[in-house]
C-alpha cells in the first residue's frame, strides 16, 4: 500500500498540468504597464475552440484528485501514517513564524514589498528609508520570536498603506495579512527567545488565548485567496501578461496547445487549489502539488529566490500542520487522532 500511494502521487505530479510562473517577477516593468493597461482576451473563449482538451484534461485532474481524496481517508494509510504527523505538527507554527520573519528582512535588503513589482519608493518616496527599518525590527523580532505580536503591530502601518495605495491588488499579497494575523494571535510559541506578553493589558491576553484556536483557518483562508486572487489577476482579469510570458518562454514547446487554453488551464488549476486550501480539502498534497510547481518555475523562469520565500514557508507549514477543525476534512473525516493523510 506505501509504494501504491508513492507510485500514484509521483505519477499524479507529472501529470501535464497548466502552471506559469508570477507573472509581475518574470516581465519587465514596460510590459507589465502594457499588459495592465489594455484590453486583454478573455481565456474562456479558448473553451469553444478546445472543447476535446477542455473535458479530457479536466477528467484526468478529476482522477487525480478524487484518488488522492480517497486514498486520504482510507483508515490503514491514516494509522500508519499518524504517528508521523502528529510528530510533525507541532513544527508548523515556528515553521510559519519564521518564515515572516525571513521574508520580512528580505523585503527590508530588496528595499521592496513582497516583491518587486513593489518597490518601497514608488509607495512612499518619502519614506523609503522608515520602511527598511520598520521591515527591519518586525522581521527580527519575528524570526526569533522576541516580543513576537509587538513585531506584527510594528508591521500595521505598512500593511494599511499597501491597502490603501493598492486596493486592487492587495489581495495578491493576502498571505501576508493571514501570516501577521496569525503571530497576532498565536504569539511567538515553540523556539522563540522571549514571547513574554506581560507586556499586554490583562483583557487582551484572555481575548488572544481564546482567539489562537482561529490562527490556522485564518492563515489558510487568506492563503488560499491570495493563490486565487494571483489566478484572477493574471491571468483573467489581465490575461495578456501569461500570454507574454508564454510567448518570452516559449512555452507552447512543452505544453502543445494554443496559448489562450494554456492560461485558461493554468487559471482553473490555480483557481482550484486556492479554493482546497480555503475550505480545507486536500491541504498536503496541494501543498505538496505548489512546491513541485513553485521550485520547477523558479529553475526554468529563472526568477529571484526571495518573493518567494513565503510560498515556499508556507507550504511547508500547511503539510506539518495538516488539517484545522475548521477544514472540511479536518471537521468531517478526522477520527479522533487520525486525519486524512493527504
Amino acid at each position: 500500500m506505501r509504494r501504491a500511494i508513492f507510485v500514484i502521487i509521483g505519477l499524479s505530479l507529472f501529470v501535464p498540468v497548466f502552471a506559469l510562473a508570477h507573472e509581475v517577477y518574470v516581465l519587465d516593468g514596460a510590459t507589465i504597464a502594457r499588459d495592465i493597461g489594455t484590453i486583454s482576451p478573455n481565456p474562456l473563449d479558448a473553451f469553444f475552440s478546445n472543447k476535446y482538451q477542455f473535458f479530457f484534461w479536466g477528467f484526468i485532474c478529476f482522477v487525480g484528485f478524487s484518488t488522492i481524496f480517497f486514498m486520504s481517508i482510507f483508515h490503514s494509510l491514516e494509522e500508519h501514517f499518524a504517528p508521523a504527523f502528529a510528530r510533525l505538527k507541532k513544527y508548523a507554527a515556528p515553521v510559519a513564524r519564521i518564515t515572516l520573519g525571513i521574508s520580512l528582512l528580505a523585503c527590508a535588503y530588496q528595499s521592496a514589498l513582497f516583491g518587486p513589482e513593489l518597490p518601497f519608493y514608488a509607495l512612499d518616496p518619502n519614506g523609503v528609508t522608515g520602511l527598511r527599518i520598520m521591515f527591519t525590527i518586525s522581521g527580527i523580532l519575528i524570526t526569533f520570536g522576541i516580543w513576537t505580536r509587538l513585531g506584527a503591530i510594528v508591521l500595521l502601518p505598512a500593511l494599511w498603506l499597501f491597502l490603501v495605495e493598492r486596493a486592487n491588488y492587495a489581495p495578491t499579497y493576502a498571505n501576508y495579512y493571514g501570516e501577521v494575523l496569525f503571530v497576532l494571535l498565536a504569539g511567538g510559541g515553540m523556539y522563540s527567545l522571549l514571547d513574554d506578553t506581560r507586556w499586554l493589558p490583562t483583557a487582551m491576553r484572555k481575548l488572544l488565548h481564546e482567539a489562537g484556536k482561529y490562527a490556522w483557518p485564518l492563515l489558510r483562508i487568506a492563503f488560499g485567496i491570495s493563490i486565487v486572487y494571483a489566478a484572477l489577476f493574471a491571468k483573467f482579469l489581465h490575461s495578456n501578461l501569461a500570454l507574454d510570458t508564454i510567448d518570452k518562454y516559449h512555452l507552447i514547446n512543452y505544453f502543445h496547445f494554443d496559448p489562450l487554453f494554456i492560461v485558461l488551464g493554468a487559471f482553473i488549476i490555480e483557481t482550484l487549489i486556492g479554493i482546497f486550501f480555503i475550505i480545507g480539502v486536500e491541504i498536503r498534497w496541494n501543498a505538496l502539488f505548489f512546491l513541485f510547481w513553485l521550485f520547477l518555475s523558479l529553475i526554468y523562469f529563472g526568477e529571484a529566490v526571495w518573493p518567494h520565500l513565503i510560498l515556499i514557508g508556507l507550504n511547508a507549514a500547511f503539510f506539518l500542520h495538516g488539517y484545522d477543525k475548521y477544514s472540511i476534512e479536518g471537521r468531517y473525516f478526522k477520527k479522533h487522532l487520525l486525519e486524512p493523510v493527504l
